[in-house]
């Protein structure tokens, strides 16, 4: 067609390319250098490109299409039958080779190690064969204008990309996506029949008929067209073998310091790919900043602003655990002083944020509060903590949080729910006791004794022994996933799961593995009758053997997956394995004297077609159509990072016997043992009603208060005023002596304004 023919109407903006699968990802790639580009592969073409950051993606993908003149045609990415292959498990340089009827491409995927551009080599072979490039920009998730000339280019009000060839285009096309671009173009005529110069503001595409069979092609991006277009022509004008050569030896100088246990080669190949994917995550421009996974999960069904290319401070935290191990203490500590950089005003960080540090989602979790403190704590253990006034000041104030909010968290590890999750309980008590000693001593040993009360209580939240889950093997109790707040019910409250129609359910109903890190950790040992009998509950209840071998779900009646049918998640499904969560029973394998090959050799077969492990696997019938089977991924996240890492502790302390969450100050304190806390501390958030004899008695608030409390049936009547502590508590201690010969507390509250709280409270004494 002439390129002044008028366009056909564009779709609605935002429009889905319905041949795109974002979460099928086989590599991740970026330069070690000053390059701020990321590219993700999948299905052997090229997928988001990420540009300025790791939060940012620019493109949905570019792509292939191999055509004769007879009108025979192939889109690379479906037909979907290539090799792929990496110099060395952590130089991610992916060549790629597609073999079809009758043609053979071979492509080098490139980041440029000195300028914002990504190089593809490529080589066509065959007869009667032209090649042709499809690319569909995404920049800023915004509408787009495209244009078609010399060159392919598209910009929106902030950002522009260019894509260049050194050998030329011999045709060129812009066009609206599902209306006229190349592939609806090839699928009504067989040939590439359509010119047209421009196509926007919408959801754009081009497509672009290459001049020669091999050569190089240059993706520059820029704040400019411009600037775009100069970094893709520069990047073309470097020599390529010199560029490449830059970029294997940065990544192998890398490679030349990581730690890996001398282990069987698959379980090093891994290890080391492993921390190549959390290396490429790890953002240049907010330097530190590592997002959860460079992928959308089920990215054909839905846009979404933030994807999984956002930073979640827990699986940053997990990751930087990871490369400590590793001995890349440098890279977890910048991702310390990242976190420091993103942490709020009063102490906490917002449930996930983009990389420059902007909140995308509002939930608060205490997990993600804690988390810094002990990746400070690991750093400090391994001589590498440097940032010393801003280190403490984030301990403080994070601590601080914790202390005011604990122990009851507003959403669970997997975002779902609050209360009183095992896995926050942990994470929050290790917190406090490896934070003390940055606090003077009155503050340090307040700390201490709300850690020891906090710990003593864990199985008062989260320990079932009337939940009717353990009956089949006769178990006197269980851990369950987390309880519901005490105001709620605790463990006699009902949970809502999400990602279900219909999901409430009795807390006592539902288990998980949060539970496990209460052992890594080592605030309970492996041999405890109520770890191992929980540890039999899940394998029976949550563990699948898939070709792959085991995995786990997050708990019973997860609805965080695809449908049956394999359609994807849109908001209910049905939950499905987790290769991390496969990692994290191993490491209890190791912990209780067992063999953990089993479990590092299951995460290995679960990989994608690239080594990638993916957030959920596939526990059903093969559906070939949906590319799902058995033990291999499903269309969520991938690479997840969190599972890298996962496989990174589970190969180290198969080695060493020491889980790396676990510190010092924790070994010390409590070997594995529920302590006997000589202080209990009550809140309203967090009440009991009964203490035994021999201990204080701290009534705690956050807000200043007087108590008006007597004994047995409010005899000897007085009032108290609270104090403050310095951490955001006013507490009335009640010692030792004065509870001595008493049976019960009764107290209420008067607010500082005079106002009383019109309840009565009582705590039974019991004699023991």
């Amino acid at each position: 067609m002439d390129p002044v023919t008028p366009q056909p109407a564009a779709p609605r903006d935002g429009a889905l390319d319905p041949t795109w699968s974002s979460s099928d990802k086989d590599m991740v790639t970026t330069a070690l250098g000053t390059s701020r580009v990321w590219a993700t592969l999948g299905h052997g073409i090229l997928n988001e490109v990420y540009w300025p950051s790791t939060g940012s993606p620019q493109i949905r993908d570019l792509g292939f299409i191999v055509a004769d003149s007879k009108g025979n045609w192939h889109e690379l990415k479906r037909v979907n039958r290539y090799l792929l292959s990496l110099p060395k498990p952590y130089i991610p340089l992916p060549h790629i080779v597609h073999d079809g009827d009758g043609y053979r491409l071979e492509l080098e995927i490139l980041p440029h190690p000195l300028r914002d551009a990504i190089l593809i080599k490529y080589a066509l072979t065959g007869d009667d064969l032209k090649l042709y490039v499809l690319l569909a920009p995404h920049l800023n998730g915004e509408p787009n204008t495209a244009t078609a000339g010399a060159d392919l280019a598209a910009r929106d009000g902030r950002a522009a990309l260019c894509l260049c060839a050194d050998q030329g285009f011999s045709r060129t096309s812009a066009g609206f996506v599902g209306a006229s671009d190349g592939w609806q173009d090839f699928a009504r005529n067989s040939a590439m029949t359509w010119q047209y110069a421009t196509a926007g503001e919408g959801n754009v595409a081009l497509t672009g008929e290459l001049a020669a069979s091999s050569g190089t092609l240059a993706l520059g991006f820029s704040e400019s067209p411009e600037g775009a277009h100069t970094l893709a022509r520069s990047s073309l004008a470097d020599d390529y073998d010199e560029t490449r050569d830059r970029f294997v030896a940065q990544w192998q100088a890398w490679g030349d310091t990581l730690q890996v246990p001398q282990t069987a080669p698959e379980f090093r190949q891994m290890a080391e790919r492993s921390a190549m994917v959390i290396k490429v995550h790890g953002d240049r421009t907010y330097a530190g900043a590592l997002v959860a996974s460079l992928s959308v999960p089920w990215g054909s069904n839905h846009n979404d602003a933030g994807g999984y290319h956002l930073v979640w401070t827990r699986d940053t935290v997990e990751a930087a655990f990871a490369m400590v191990l590793c001995g890349q203490y440098e890279d977890a500590g910048r991702t310390l002083d990242y976190l420091i950089g993103t942490q709020n005003d009063d102490g906490s960080w917002a449930q996930n944020y983009f990389p420059d540090g902007r909140t995308y989602w509002h939930g608060g979790q205490l997990d993600e509060v804690a988390l810094p403190v002990l990746l400070a704590a690991k750093l400090r253990e391994v001589g590498h903590l440097t940032s010393g006034a801003a280190v403490s000041h984030m301990i403080r104030t994070a601590i601080g949080y914790i202390v005011r909010n604990g122990p009851m968290t507003d959403q669970d590890r997997w975002e779902e729910n609050a209360g009183a999750s095992p896995f926050t309980l942990t994470v929050a008590i290790c917190a406090l006791v490896a934070s003390a000693d940055y606090f003077p001593p009155a503050e340090r040993d307040y700390l201490l004794s709300l850690a020891d009360c906090w710990n003593e209580r864990i199985e008062s939240w989260t320990f079932s022994t009337d939940g009717h889950l353990g009956r089949d093997l006769a178990l006197p109790g269980y851990y369950v996933r987390l309880s519901p707040r005490p105001s709620e019910g605790g463990l006699t409250g009902l949970i809502t799961r999400r990602n279900v129609h219909h999901g409430e359910t009795p807390a006592g109903d539902l288990i998980g593995l949060e539970f496990l890190y209460l052992v890594r950790a080592g605030l309970r040992r492996a041999d405890d009758p109520r770890i191992r009998d929980t540890v039999r509950l899940v394998d029976q209840l949550l563990r699948v053997e898939t070709p792959s071998g085991p995995s786990y779900y997050r708990y019973n009646g997860d609805g965080y997956g695809e449908h049956a049918d394999g359609t994807p998640f849109d908001g209910v499904g049905i939950g499905r394995p987790w290769p991390l969560l496969t990692g994290e029973r191993g490491n209890f394998e190791a912990l209780a004297g067992g063999d953990a090959s089993n479990y590092l050799d299951a995460m290995i077969r679960m990989v994608g077609h690239g080594g990638l492990l993916p957030e959920q696997i596939w526990d059903g019938a093969p559906l070939p159509d949906h590319n799902l089977f058995p033990g291999k991924p499903t269309g969520s996240a991938m690479p997840l990072v969190w599972a890298h890492a996962e496989f990174i502790k589970l190969l180290s302390l198969s080695h060493t016997g020491r889980p790396a969450e676990l510190l010092t100050a924790i070994e010390n304190r409590y070997g594995g043992k529920s302590p006997i806390a000589t202080c209990w501390h009550w809140r309203e958030t967090s009440p009991f009603t009964s203490i035994t004899s021999g201990k204080s008695l701290s009534i705690e608030s956050s807000a200043s208060f007087t108590l008006h409390f007597g004994f047995d049936g409010w005899l000897d009547a007085t009032d108290r005023v609270s104090t403050a502590n310095g951490l955001g508590i006013y507490q009335v201690v009640l010692s030792r002596d004065d509870l001595a010969n008493r049976n019960a507390l009764d107290f209420t509250f008067q607010a500082a304004n005079g106002t009383w709280q019109g309840i009565d409270f009582r705590i039974e004494i019991q004699r023991v």
